[in-house]
């Protein structure tokens, strides 16, 4: 059987978990034991390919369900298995491996849990909600988990979102993209606290306008629940780098799609997350004051103390802002308006991805050609307004290139990288004064020799960015 199934999943505390089963809607409930098994290829093709394969089991019975994506929604194929080996006949298995590569598969990780489980009609729409506790298990190593999961069996998805909602004020849920398959590999590679880096977001060719926003948004979101995850746990730098990163991403496509997705909740959703940036921005320039001037601000150096502090209290504000009911109800509200709202219903999004993107790109790109005429003569301000456009018009880019031929999109990315990142250390230099003065920087403390040394390679930086910025409007953009 296959089919997309369609559900929420949040993280939640074990200590909640009786009052949200209190609180969700009474219906047909059981507790049952379900112990599961993934596999994958040595060299982990499954995992590559965002697909998960596992052989479940409870109360004697085996069910294989292999699914693939990340997400709202994703494909599923399920089989009930007789034996106790997998069954590589299933279709889905067969168009996902080669012959070989069947034969190679292995279990890798084995998943625990006690779930409780009540299925009932809720707004028309009929929801099996999941609470699962338990355990992955790989070798000697273990991880914990507690999730709630709603998933929609027929109906409304609004539905989903509308129950979630509700919920949420009873305790607090975060929003998570990563299934139990996602966390045992990452249990497995070690990389649980790792930084959720940039995926590049699989758009269909053929697909609409309103297809591709979906699905660059969705990208954009799995990397903000993620890092968000790992921002409470360990306050992680990069963790902090890719959220921004994430964020900005998903605010350039409100603005590149805007004709498409215009409507009254694009202005609530920009705000937050205009806000949930400003809550990291503090934190992100004194790590990079701190990184970029070594000299003065690790060990022992005169500045030390001063950025430390400053970068533990600013730090301690962004996990706050993760942590947050404010955060979680971002995330929630931005999943539930890109997969439901309705901009989904007009007629605009459904023009050609590829056209609307040409035409996108083109405004972007002439944006930067015309503010980028004379870099030397710019000031600190205005150089700052080029290297956001600049920075837009590159995200823009890696989102909607692969509606194109690679190489050159590949090519045009790389010097649009080179000039931001030029501009990036130019607008650093300008931060790092700024945060000199907030920080009551002395000159017994480093501060004028700083200064002198970054004054020396402003000359050769915008050099360096008129160059970048010519071969940039030589290139030839790969959408035309």
């Amino acid at each position: 059987m296959g089919a997309d199934e369609i559900e929420l999943k949040f993280l939640c505390e074990p200590q909640d978990v009786a009052a949200l089963l209190a609180a969700a809607p009474a219906g047909a409930a059981e507790s049952k034991q379900l112990t599961a098994v993934y596999f994958d290829t040595p060299d982990g093709r499954l995992k590559a390919a965002h697909i998960s394969l596992r052989l479940r089991e409870s109360a004697g019975k085996r069910v294989q369900t292999l699914k693939r994506g990340d997400g709202f929604a994703r494909e599923e194929h399920e089989a009930k298995i007789t034996g106790e080996a997998l069954d590589l006949t299933m279709p889905a298995v067969k168009a996902a491996l080669k012959p070989a590569q069947r034969k190679a598969l292995a279990p890798v990780f084995t998943v625990r849990v006690t779930r409780e489980q009540r299925t009932f009609t809720y707004e028309g729409a009929e929801i099996e909600l999941a609470l699962d506790q338990g355990e992955i298990t790989a070798g000697d190593q273990r991880r914990s988990l507690c999730e709630l999961e709603l998933e929609l069996k027929s109906g409304d998805p609004a539905a989903l979102f509308t129950l979630a909602r509700q919920l949420s004020v009873t305790a607090p849920l975060y929003l998570s993209f990563d299934g139990k398959a996602s966390q045992g590999q990452a249990l497995v590679a070690g990389t649980r606290h790792e930084p959720r880096r940039h995926d590049k977001a699989p758009l269909r060719r053929g697909g609409t306008a309103g297809e591709a926003f979906q699905t660059v948004a969705r990208n954009a979101l799995v990397q903000i629940a993620a890092n968000g995850v790992v921002l409470r746990e360990t306050e992680s730098q990069d963790a902090l780098h890719q959220l921004r990163v994430a964020v900005r991403r998903l605010r350039t496509a409100l603005s590149t799609f805007q004709a498409v997705v215009a409507d009254d909740r694009v202005g609530f959703l920009k705000a937050e997350l205009k806000w949930l940036s400003g809550a990291c921005d503090e934190a992100r320039d004194l790590d990079v004051f701190a990184s970029d001037n070594l000299q003065i601000t690790a060990g022992g150096g005169p500045l030390a103390p001063k950025v430390a502090e400053a970068q533990a209290l600013a730090h301690a504000k962004a996990a706050a802002a993760v942590a947050s009911k404010r955060f979680r109800d971002l995330v929630l509200e931005t999943t539930a308006w890109v997969e439901t709202g309705a901009w989904r219903e007009r007629e605009r999004g459904r023009r050609s991805a590829r056209d609307f993107a040409g035409k996108a790109l083109d405004r972007r790109w002439k944006k930067v050609l015309k503010l980028g005429r004379d870099v030397k003569a710019l000031d600190d301000a205005r150089r700052h307004t080029l290297r956001i456009a600049a920075k837009k018009l590159r995200y823009a880019a890696e989102g909607l290139a692969p509606l194109f031929a690679p190489e050159p999109g590949r090519r045009l990315i790389k010097k649009l990288k080179a000039l931001q990142d030029t501009l990036g250390a130019l607008n650093d230099a300008a931060v790092a004064t700024r945060l000199m003065s907030r920080l009551a920087v002395e000159d017994s403390d480093g501060g004028r020799d700083l200064l002198a040394a970054r004054e020396a390679k402003r000359p050769k930086a915008l050099k360096a960015a008129a160059k970048q910025m010519k071969a940039l409007a030589d290139a030839k953009p790969f959408w035309r």
